[in-house]
């Protein structure tokens, strides 16, 4: 007993070592002492085999020469044999972009202070003012019904009001005749957009994303510059960018799309230039673009610009004009937003036209890899954010108004476990948008926009699946006045673009993550091709690195899993929700670096192949994330019970997330007894129990439809419409006579059910409610004008025989 106690305390110390990060030698000494206080214990410790092999191990620990020799050099022999090589495609894919907070969740001992030192972006006055006056004012203009069923597009005056008023220039500088929004603003004025037509909102966000526009500011000459931006940013030009070919969707790194170097005649004058065959399917915009981002794969067989053939991946700006370019088709995804293919035979450019010059040939894929960021990030977040709003406010409204059963539909607690879900959803993906958008204002985190493309569609299409169920027949009888039928059949789009979701899940997060957010791995890999004198030495002092940090991660999951995170306090936040929560994160931070770690080291270059495991990896360290936004940003909010309500049952869906997928990870890992003994190691009580309860749920589903700071918060988002004779204006207006009349209307309807008013029709019983004193005439009218307001909002449209016209008919029985 006295052996295994010494063997426990031994293990306890060791952790602690690491826990708290002791320098080599001071940790060496550390374990030593303990080693021999342990020798009191048991003699098996101060047994002379014992000792001498525990000296060996120490000092290999701490000297260079033994540990370079019996340790880091027939490590990097071996791993040279067994590591795949990496394509030049995957290394300009890890290379680009940069790292923000998720680098250090994925370190598995974030920089808390770091965190909480972080603000939350805001809008500027002028930002402000476009989306209070601009921003509106498209709103009002946009009618989706009319755009998606009749016109099939924006109308002319739509188009030329979005050109003159510099939407199509949000990130360009104002030097150039741009607005310069920050990320935060463009995301609000894409999202305002969207909640009124998707088919504007795509229209405005693509030119502001993956373009030339940004393209040309990151890497333009300074003639293509002074040339382009300012035309791009009055709507002189109209951009689009032709990356998909037929088969290069996701793999864009097989582009087929082909640029010989030739000279050839341009402009009445022999030139320098390319020679381009393309073929590009679903580009965004195509249909009326004046000008085209182009990539593909050049390459100089005459060796007129150097003696390599292959050049790699190359991009050009080309306008649609040019010989041989065919352009104007359309495509028709569902949507009625402008999208088409775009093909080109020996179309022939000048090298001014490739984008950054001769400087930038075959950097195309590290160029776009890097502009990804802005759609990922910011665009198709948006459009997700929006949705999730415009659901929180329409069916909130929508299931207080609808009665069955003589209550509130929203009242019934299967609606409610729904409701809940949107409530929840669409605060998370306010605080989603608020901290990407932080991130992309200090660069470009490849990893992180990921996340975000991935979580937030993903979180759009659960919650309009929702709303949809809420509805019901009121949501999918297609007309002028459903408001959520059209978001419910474009949701695709946004899985799809800028690569499926099942990609971007199960190889993209965690495949680049690892790489990008590893403290170690990219750097081991790098050193592991290096082939000069002093490569040894760095690989060992990188490999001895990284297992003091696998080391040291292992031993705060397991302290942290034994005191229940009660060792974590994390000077993060100021609210009592920050103070509960923020410890758990440390604790699961490090739990998923712990894991990580040991399916890096178990499987290798196989944990790439092995999509699975790796998207239940890049699950968790997303969900860290997610909850990391959940908490700034409820502590970015006044506080009230709404705020922490959301908040806290968002927290409770993110982390059941985790845990769900950690589960996952351990009982399908290849070893099973090793993914047993780390679920044991981690969660020694068991996984903490996250699941949200129905209290929490008829709290929330309560709350989604009334007034509360957090519904306020979410319609100022977006653009809510006031006419009461539009499909969102409908529901808003009625929803908002409610709350001022519902005291009243709950006394009518008491009455009602105790059958104390007389009359059949409405307007009897209000008669008679005025006559028992119970109403006045001006409450009576507003009873009244409720009513119809309420019946109304319960209409679905009618169409003729062939529907064309509609013939609605609001006529009560």
């Amino acid at each position: 007993m006295t052996g295994l106690f010494s063997i426990l305390a031994l293990v306890l110390v060791t952790a602690l070592i690491f826990y708290y990060r002791l320098s080599r030698r001071n940790g060496c000494a550390a374990f030593f002492a303990a080693w021999i206080v342990a020798g009191f214990c048991s003699d098996f410790f101060l047994h002379p085999l014992a000792l001498l092999v525990l000296l060996f191990v120490l000092a290999v620990i701490v000297v260079d020469s033994l540990r370079v020799r019996f340790v880091s050099a027939p490590a990097m022999a071996a791993l040279k044999k067994m590591m795949p090589a990496m394509s030049s495609t995957e290394r300009e894919a890890l290379d680009a972009g940069t790292t923000w907070w998720e680098k250090d969740l994925f370190s598995g001992q974030p920089d808390w202070a770091k965190f909480d030192q972080i603000q939350l972006s805001s809008l500027n006055d002028d930002e402000q003012a476009f989306l209070d006056n601009e921003t509106a004012e498209l709103c009002d203009m946009l009618d989706e019904w009319k755009i998606h069923h009749h016109d099939k597009d924006l109308t002319p005056e739509v188009w030329q009001f979005i050109k003159d008023k510099g939407f199509l220039g949000l990130i360009i500088p104002r030097e150039y005749g741009g607005l310069a929004f920050t990320p935060y603003a463009q995301s609000r004025v894409v999202s305002k957009i969207a909640s009124r037509s998707t088919v504007a909102a795509v229209s405005v966000m693509v030119p502001n994303s993956l373009g030339p526009g940004e393209l040309l500011m990151k890497y333009g000459t300074e003639e293509q510059k002074n040339f382009w931006l300012a035309r791009l940013a009055k709507g002189e030009e109209l951009p689009c960018f032709g990356l998909t070919s037929p088969e290069a969707g996701s793999d864009a790194g097989a582009i087929p799309d082909t640029g010989v170097v030739c000279e050839q005649e341009f402009k009445g004058e022999k030139v320098l230039g390319v020679k381009l065959n393309f073929s590009k399917r679903w580009i965004t915009l195509a249909p009326v673009a004046t000008v085209v981002g182009l990539a593909f794969r050049l390459s100089d067989p005459d060796g007129l610009i150097g003696d390599e053939v292959e050049r790699g991946i190359t991009c050009a700006l080309v306008p649609a004009d040019l010989a041989g370019v065919e352009i104007g088709r359309r495509h028709y995804p569902g949507s009625a937003f402008m999208n088409g293919p775009i093909t080109g035979e020996d179309v022939f450019i000048p090298m001014s036209m490739l984008i950054g010059g001769q400087d930038y040939i075959g950097k195309g894929w590290m160029m776009l890899v890097e502009c990804l960021g802005a759609g990922r990030g910011i665009s198709l977040p948006a459009l997700s954010t929006a949705s999730g709003e415009m659901s929180y406010l329409m069916v909130g409204a929508f299931a207080r108004i609808r009665r069955q059963f003589g209550i509130s539909v929203g009242k019934f607690e299967g609606v409610q476990e729904a409701s809940a879900e949107i409530a929840s959803g669409a605060y998370m993906l306010e605080a989603y948008r608020a901290l990407v958008t932080r991130a992309l204002a200090d660069g470009a985190p490849s990893v992180l926009t990921a996340m975000a493309k991935y979580h937030a569609t993903e979180t759009m299409r659960g919650l309009v699946n929702n709303s949809m169920d809420i509805l019901g027949g009121r949501g999918i009888q297609m007309g002028p006045r459903n408001f959520m039928a059209l978001v419910y059949q474009t949701i695709p789009i946004a899985i799809t673009v800028e690569g499926a979701n099942i990609l971007t899940r199960s190889m993209i997060i965690f495949g680049q993550g690892a790489m990008r957010c590893h403290p170690y791995l990219a750097d081991e890999l790098q050193a592991l091709s290096d082939e000069s004198e002093g490569a040894v030495a760095r690989f060992d002092e990188l490999l001895s690195g990284h297992l003091a940090h696998t080391a040291g991660v292992f031993s705060r999951g397991l302290l942290l899993g034994l005191t229940a995170a009660k060792l974590a306090k994390p000077k993060c936040g100021h609210s009592e929700l920050s103070a509960r929560w923020y410890p758990r994160i440390d604790r699961y931070s490090a739990v998923f670096a712990a894991t990580a770690d040991f399916a890096l080291l178990l499987l290798g270059g196989d944990l790439k192949r092995r999509e699975l495991l790796s998207a239940r990896l890049g699950d968790v360290h997303s969900q860290l994330v997610i909850a990391c936004a959940i908490l700034k940003f409820h502590d970015h909010q006044p506080e009230s019970e709404a705020n922490t309500l959301h908040a806290e049952f968002a927290l409770k869906r993110s982390f059941n997330s985790m845990n769900q997928a950690l589960r996952n990870f351990y009982q399908n890992m290849p070893q099973q007894w090793i993914g047993c003994a780390l679920k044991g190691v981690f969660f020694p009580w068991g996984m903490p129990n996250y699941e949200v309860s129905d209290d929490d749920i008829r709290a929330l589903g309560e709350m989604i439809m009334k007034p509360n700071p957090v519904r306020t918060l979410l319609a100022g988002a977006v653009h809510v419409s006031d006419d009461d004779q539009d499909a969102q204006g409908r529901i808003h207006c009625a929803f908002e006579l409610l709350t001022e009349i519902d005291k009243d209307y709950d006394l009518f309807l008491e009455n009602e059910h105790h059958d104390r008013l007389q009359g059949d029709t409405m307007t009897e019983k209000l008669q008679s409610a005025i006559s028992m004193g119970l109403f006045t005439e001006e409450q009576a009218a507003r009873l009244g004008e409720y009513d119809e307001r309420r019946y109304d909002c319960l209409l679905t449209d009618a169409f003729d025989a062939n529907l064309n016209d509609v013939d609605v008919r609001p006529v009560r029985p």
